[in-house]
C-alpha cells in the first residue's frame, strides 16, 4: 500500500484497519465482550459436558434397545400429529389474528399466546381439568360416547399440540401481517373467491413462515415434557416419549439418559440448521 507520501508499513496498516473498525463500531468494547463471553460459556459448557459424557462405545447398543426405539417412534409419531393438527387450526387462526376487526381481539391474541409463558405443567393441570374424567368438557365424553383423553396417546398429542401451537400462530400471524395485499387485490380482481386466493394465493406467499412455524412448533412437540406427564402419564409404548424416557433413566441408567438427551440435541441443531435463513439473518423479520 502506498500513499503520496511513500509506503505505509504493516504495524501501521494494522494500526489504522483497529482505528476504522473502532469508529465503524465493528470492534467489541470489552465491557460487552466479557459479559458476551460469559454467556456463551454458560450456554455451551453443559452442552460440551453432555457431549464429554456421552457413552459414544455403547451408544448404538443403547439407541437399539426395544423401550429407546418405541419412546422414539412414539415421539416422532405425536410431535407430528400435534403438528398437523396445528396446522389444520392454528393456520386460520393466525389469518384471523392478522386480518380481522372485532372487539376482543387483543385479548384472544393474548389467551392463544398464553401457553408460550405458561409453566407447562400447569398448562397439563389445566388440560386435565377440561378433558380429565371430571373435566368440563371430558365427563361428556366419557358419558356420551365412552371416550378418556388422559393417560392414552392421543392425549400425548393433545398435551404437545396445545403447547406447541403457539409457536406456529405467532410465526404465522406475523408474516400474514407483513404481507403486500398486491398480489390477493389482484387475484379478487379476477373473480378468484375470498378462500381461493387465501388457498392459492396468500399460502404460497407466506410458504417460507409455514415451514419456520411448523417446525417450531414440531420441536417443541418433541421435546414437550410437562404438559405430558401431567395429562398423559409416563406409560412405556403408550405414552412415554422422549423426554419422559430420559426423566425415567436419570433414576437408573445415567448413560441412557444421556444418549437420549444426545438424540433430543442433535434434532434441536437439525431444526436450526433448516431455520437458519429464516431466522438467523442479521435483520431477519417474521
Amino acid at each position: 500500500m502506498t500513499t503520496g507520501r511513500g509506503p505505509v508499513a504493516p504495524e501501521e496498516r494494522r494500526r489504522r484497519r483497529v482505528a476504522r473498525e473502532r469508529r465503524t463500531g465493528r470492534a467489541v468494547p470489552w465491557p460487552l465482550a466479557v459479559p458476551a463471553a460469559l454467556a456463551v460459556l454458560f450456554l455451551l459448557v453443559p452442552l460440551g459436558a453432555m457431549l464429554l459424557r456421552t457413552p459414544w462405545t455403547s451408544l448404538a447398543r443403547i439407541l437399539d434397545e426395544g423401550t429407546v426405539l418405541e419412546a422414539l417412534r412414539l415421539s416422532l409419531l405425536c410431535a407430528t400429529a400435534a403438528t398437523a393438527v396445528s396446522f389444520v387450526v392454528g393456520v386460520p387462526l393466525a389469518w384471523v389474528l392478522a386480518r380481522a376487526r372485532f372487539r376482543g381481539l387483543s385479548l384472544l391474541r393474548a389467551l392463544v399466546t398464553l401457553p408460550l409463558v405458561l409453566p407447562p405443567v400447569v398448562g397439563g393441570v389445566a388440560l386435565l381439568l377440561a378433558f380429565g374424567r371430571l373435566g368440563v368438557v371430558g365427563r361428556y365424553l366419557d358419558l356420551w360416547f365412552g371416550f378418556t383423553l388422559p393417560f392414552t396417546t392421543l392425549g400425548v398429542i393433545v398435551a404437545e399440540a396445545f403447547v406447541a401451537m403457539p409457536f406456529l400462530v405467532v410465526t404465522v400471524e406475523g408474516a400474514f401481517r407483513s404481507l403486500d395485499r398486491g398480489y390477493e387485490e389482484a387475484a379478487a380482481t379476477l373473480g378468484a373467491s375470498r378462500f381461493t386466493t387465501f388457498r392459492r394465493v396468500t399460502l404460497a406467499l407466506v410458504g417460507p413462515s409455514l415451514v419456520a412455524g411448523s417446525v417450531l412448533c414440531w420441536a417443541r412437540a418433541l421435546g414437550e415434557f410437562g404438559a405430558t406427564i401431567t395429562f398423559a402419564g409416563n406409560f412405556p409404548g403408550r405414552t412415554q416419549t422422549m423426554p419422559l424416557a430420559v426423566y425415567l433413566a436419570m433414576e437408573s441408567d445415567p448413560d441412557v439418559a444421556i444418549a437420549l438427551s444426545l438424540v433430543l440435541l442433535l434434532v434441536a441443531v437439525a431444526v436450526l440448521a433448516l431455520l437458519r435463513d429464516r431466522w438467523l439473518r442479521t435483520g431477519s423479520t417474521l
